[in-house]
Order: structure tokens, then C-alpha cells, then sequence
């Protein structure tokens, strides 16, 4: 595992070392997965089984309404990780190979503002919010941790069983130092993986060649996914597979906490990046693609006993909260806001989604009622597809900035076994408008209907004005990927061509 001293950062002071923060200060443990979505037990999906995680959830907080500002795995990430919408924090799309998408240069990771507050912070896992082709030790000092163990380094296929197993040995070292911790484990599955063994032209499916399918409850078909029979349920098999194995290992580390006596002051936190990958969800801003599960435990500060919060929130928040919990303040300005008020049940009167205290700016301590409004959007993935959308409780609005299909193929397959139980257009409309309280899986676009002209002007408004505070910058133009910039590059590198002779 690299090692890597808060000193290699450019805004430290090279010859201080942290002190160590109160023995009264909770250690963090963050858990987090791929495509999760809220695919869960305790958030009603009786036929998987999470007894692990429901567990958590029995003994803990749920957030019944969480969404992600992205459904895609490193705009997402870098939405929990720095407190910041995905365009302002530089994470327009995916970190990895020629993707390169990167975390602007000043945007503070959670490891770093706690690393500086005195924690001892390592990794162990999935990394996903900066750039990949990063050095371990590049990656350690940039990040803010003292030890980095990633899920490159770990093995072809990073298994959740090996990364459980590096977590508790962790834990076992942490446990005995003289310093709170963050903890930050991330797992690969449910990802889609490629099998060898199991291989089938055409397709990647959820359990690869080390893990089993499960349908000993028999298959829950989303409500937005077609029951074509035998090939549906099969592919639904392996996704609830692939989640009871991540819950089994996900077990093995929060045993670890007991066994080394720090349950008690660790603020466990569980959540993933996204919905799960299945049409219309992963890669799409309907709420199959936004929501989240969310979970957290911490019996020292009194977030415990099972309770369950219906307010909205957004993966940002989290940032905020965890920062509070510690009792550090966030350098930078952030559009997160602690969700410790809802926690702890305290001052949860009036506040709003508005810049400044409170809202999209620096978060107010002790004030957060709930969202209003949740905001989402998607840049790149696979291809350029930028949209962005606005969610009340009520109606969601999406704009799309490209003639392009209604929904990105999240099945990582030529052959995909499950279909949506919409149409798919041939194009975007440019506004998509839904009407929550009676097509919760937005399958009626209402956009053009008169008698949802208000609506549709005020949920515009909305979206224009978030997008226009937060620098989004779409609002200036196309947004230019990395490969682009690095392809010009290239060429003007080869010179003016030389003029021939003939």
C-alpha cells in the first residue's frame, strides 16, 4: 500500500504535521459500490437479499429520497467527494484511460480536508473521481490520503471479497493509532464485468466467472423494464447475485468495527453512485438513473434506531455532512449542505435551494429542511449527450442539448437482455416534462401540453438559473472532452504541412 504525507500537497506547509483532532472525534467508514441504485431490501426489493446491509439500515438513518447529481459512476463521485455539482468541480464524464476527465485543480477531496483536520485516511478500492493514469503515490498526495491501495493493485477482477479482506485488516491497524480515521472502501460490484468461463457472445452480465445468480425469491422486474420472460429474469437473477454477494462482504467489514471496538464512535456510511445499469436507469436522468440508496450509522452522535428520513437530498450533501460530523469547516465553497439537522431531527424549519447559506453556496450550519428542488445532469459517457434536469417533489423537467437517442445503452452488450417498457425514440425532444403524481415512471411527456404551460416556464427558470450560478458550461457552448483537446494537440505538434514540389 502507498503511502503518501499530507506535505506533498502544494497549499500545506511542508514541515507541519497535523495534529491529532479529539479522541472524541468519529472515525468515518465510507462504503461505496457501483450501479447500486436502491436495489436493496430495506428500500423494498423483497427478493434480493442484503440481510447486511438492512441490518445497517434497522440500526441506522435511511434516506428513503437520495439522488445523485449523475448517473454515471466518476461525475457522480465527484459530486460525493468534493460537495460540488460535476461541472463546477471538472468532472464532465469518465475518469479513466482516454476519458481523462479530472477534478479541477482546486477542488479539495473529503480525504484532504480531513487528512489536514488530522485524521489518518487511507483508500482501499474503487477510485473513481480523478484521473486514473495517476501514479499511487501522484494519486495519494493529490487525493489527501496516507495510504492507497487500488482496486488496479488489488487484482483482474478487483473482487468485493479481497477488498473486504484489505478493509479489515485496515480497520485492525487504524483501530490501535493514536488518530481518528476515514476509512474510504469502494467496491466494483454490481458493475456489468466480462466472464471467461461463462462467456456469452454479445453479453456482459453482473456476476462474471466468482459469482453466483440468485432467484431463490424469485425476480423483481422494475417497473420500467419489460418482462420478456426467461432472458429478463435470468439477467435480474444475476443483478440480485451480485448484490447479495457485495452485501455478504460489505458484512465482513462492519464486523471488523465491532471486533476492534470502534462501532460505537465510526459514522458508518453506505451509498453508491447511481442507478442500477439497465435501461433507462444508469445513463439516463429519469429517477431510475438518479436515485440512491444512502445509509448511515453512528451510535456516538445519536444517528441510530432505525430511523427513516422522506426528504429529498442530493449525493452532495454528503460532503458537508461527514465534515460537520468531524467538526471541519470546508475551505472551498461548495454547493452541498449538512444533512445534520435532518439526523439529529433538530432546526429543520425553512431554507431553500437558493446560492449562498443554506443553499447551492456554503451550506448554514444547522439548517437543511429538505430539498426543494434536486438537480441532475449528464455531459459524456460513452458518447457527448449532454442534458440536465430539475426534480421536485411534483413534476420533472429535462433539457437536451443533442438530437440524440432517448436513453444511453447501459448494458455494455450487443445483445442486451433486457429491454424498456417505452418506445425508444429516434431522438431527444429538446424538453421533456413529467408529472410525478400521476406517471411516476415518466413515461408521458407533457411537455407541450397546455395545461402544463406554468409548470414547464417556472421548472425552466429553475434549471436556467441553477445551471447559470453554478458556471455551468454548457451555457456557453459545446463542452470539449479531454481526447479532444489532446487530438488537436497532436496535430498542431505535426506542424504546416509541406508544400509539394509537383
Amino acid at each position: 500500500m502507498a503511502a503518501a504525507m499530507s506535505a506533498d500537497h502544494p497549499d500545506l506547509d511542508p514541515t507541519r504535521r497535523p495534529e491529532p483532532a479529539p479522541v472524541t472525534t468519529p472515525n468515518v467508514l465510507l462504503l461505496h459500490c457501483h450501479d447500486l441504485g436502491r436495489y436493496l431490501g430495506s428500500y423494498g426489493i423483497d427478493t434480493v437479499q442484503t440481510p447486511h446491509l438492512d441490518a445497517l439500515a434497522a440500526d441506522g438513518i435511511q434516506l428513503d429520497q437520495a439522488f445523485c447529481t449523475a448517473p454515471q459512476c466518476s461525475p457522480s463521485r465527484a459530486s460525493l467527494f468534493t460537495g460540488k455539482y460535476p461541472h463546477a468541480a471538472g468532472v464532465n464524464g469518465l475518469t479513466h484511460a482516454q476519458f481523462a476527465w479530472d477534478l479541477n485543480d482546486d477542488e479539495r477531496h473529503l480525504a484532504l480536508e480531513l487528512q489536514e483536520a488530522g485524521y489518518a485516511t487511507s483508500l482501499l478500492g474503487v477510485q473513481h473521481e480523478s484521473r486514473g493514469n495517476r501514479s499511487t503515490e501522484e494519486m495519494a498526495a493529490r487525493l489527501g490520503f496516507d495510504r492507497l491501495l487500488l482496486d488496479r493493485e488489488i487484482g483482474h477482477p478487483c473482487k468485493a471479497e479481497d477488498v473486504a479482506t484489505h478493509a479489515r485488516d485496515e480497520i485492525a491497524r487504524l483501530a490501535v493509532g493514536d488518530r481518528p480515521f476515514y476509512l474510504q472502501v469502494g467496491f466494483v460490484e454490481p458493475h456489468r464485468l466480462p466472464g471467461f468461463s461463462r462467456s456469452e457472445p454479445g453479453y456482459m452480465g453482473f456476476i462474471s466467472d466468482y459469482m453466483e445468480p440468485d432467484d431463490e425469491r424469485g425476480v423483481t422486474v422494475p417497473p420500467y423494464i419489460a418482462d420478456e420472460g426467461e432472458s429478463t429474469r435470468d439477467e435480474l437473477a444475476e443483478l440480485q447475485g451480485a448484490i447479495r454477494y457485495l452485501d455478504a462482504q460489505v458484512g465482513r467489514v462492519l464486523a471488523a468495527l465491532e471486533e476492534t471496538g470502534q462501532a460505537e464512535n465510526t459514522l458508518v456510511i453506505f451509498t453508491t453512485d447511481h442507478g442500477v445499469a439497465l435501461p433507462r436507469a444508469k445513463c439516463a436522468l429519469y429517477d431510475p438513473g438518479l436515485e440512491v440508496a444512502w445509509v448511515m450509522r453512528c451510535p456516538a452522535l445519536g444517528w441510530t434506531g432505525g430511523m427513516r428520513v422522506d426528504e429529498m437530498v442530493s449525493n452532495i450533501d454528503l460532503f458537508p455532512t461527514v465534515l460537520e460530523a468531524a467538526g471541519v469547516r470546508p475551505r472551498n465553497e461548495i454547493h452541498g449542505r449538512s444533512l445534520r439537522p435532518l439526523l439529529d431531527r433538530t432546526d429543520v424549519a425553512s431554507g431553500s435551494d437558493a446560492p449562498g447559506p443554506g443553499g447551492r453556496g456554503r451550506p448554514a450550519a444547522g439548517r437543511h429542511p429538505g430539498r426543494t428542488h434536486i438537480f441532475g445532469e449528464m455531459t459524456y459517457h460513452d458518447y457527448y449527450d449532454p442534458r440536465r434536469c430539475v426534480r421536485s417533489r411534483t413534476y420533472k423537467l429535462i433539457a437536451n442539448f443533442t438530437a440524440a437517442p432517448e436513453f444511453m445503452d447501459s448494458s455494455q452488450s450487443w445483445r442486451p437482455r433486457t429491454m424498456p417498457t417505452t418506445p425508444v425514440r429516434a431522438y431527444h425532444p429538446p424538453i421533456e416534462l413529467y408529472d410525478l403524481r400521476t406517471d411516476p415512471h415518466e413515461t408521458q411527456n407533457v411537455a407541450d401540453e397546455a395545461g402544463y404551460a406554468d409548470i414547464r416556464a417556472q421548472l425552466l427558470r429553475e434549471l436556467y438559473t441553477w445551471m447559470r450560478e453554478t458556471g455551468d458550461p454548457l451555457l456557453g457552448g459545446a463542452v470539449t472532452s479531454p481526447l479532444h483537446e489532446l487530438s488537436v494537440s497532436l496535430l498542431a505538434a505535426a506542424g504546416e504541412p509541406v508544400a509539394s514540389s509537383g
